[in-house]
């Protein structure tokens, strides 16, 4: 019987599972915008929004529990921070939404859109760190 079990395990292994849910979550915050599957985007979204949450705080303590989440990944560190926490500063949660978009062609597998609620669109398609490093608005720790 699977009484009391919660969350899913994706068919990996505990490291592989946690790096998965890492690079998804970097991803998200990176481009604002990812195509993933469904139960992966229903599991990465409450890491993000935990994220967020903590970056709306701005403490030294926040900021290295973000760092020790992205193996000390200092650039979406520091969007998530700056660009993130500023955008989202009087929201109280529900920073993000999942989007049906159909089945993947190769498995049928169900997929979904994962994206934040007021996102930049030019995150996407130019990538923002890029303007972020070249505008120098991203400070290092």
């Amino acid at each position: 019987m699977n009484h009391g079990i919660s969350g899913r395990k994706f068919g990996r292994y505990s490291g592989h599972r946690k790096s998965l849910l890492m690079n998804l979550a970097k991803e998200l915050i990176e481009h604002e915008q990812i195509v993933t599957t469904i139960y992966k985007a229903k599991d990465i979204r409450p890491v993000v929004e935990k994220l967020t949450t903590l970056a709306k705080k701005n403490d030294l303590h926040s900021r290295r529990r973000a760092l020790s989440f992205f193996c000390n990944d200092e650039i979406i560190v520091s969007k998530l921070f700056t660009v993130l926490a500023d955008r989202y500063n009087k929201r109280d949660g529900g920073y993000l939404r999942i989007i049906r978009a159909g089945f993947r062609k190769g498995d049928s597998a169900p997929m979904a859109v994962i994206e934040f609620v007021d996102r930049d669109v030019l995150a996407k398609k130019n990538g923002i760190l890029d303007r972020l490093k070249s505008s120098h608005e991203i400070k290092a720790v």
